[in-house]
């Protein structure tokens, strides 16, 4: 089982490489992309306050996108 501060990164940038898949949709996906901008600022403000518990609620936000 990895830590938080493992798995956090890990879902950072899977979930950009997704808002890059969702931007090729030709504007279908813009939504669903601006969302997940939403989502990966919500973890950078997390990691800047150092507020864990945000950390995780923003960590399960991120794990609910799929391709």
């Amino acid at each position: 089982m990895k830590s938080l501060a493992e798995a956090l990164p890990e879902e950072q940038a899977r979930v950009r490489k997704l808002i890059v898949m969702y931007r090729d949709l030709n504007g279908a996906g813009e939504l669903a992309a601006r969302m997940m901008e939403r989502s990966l600022h919500a973890v950078d403000v997390a990691i800047a306050s150092g507020d864990v518990v945000a950390m995780i609620q923003a960590y399960d936000d991120l794990t609910g996108y799929s391709e």
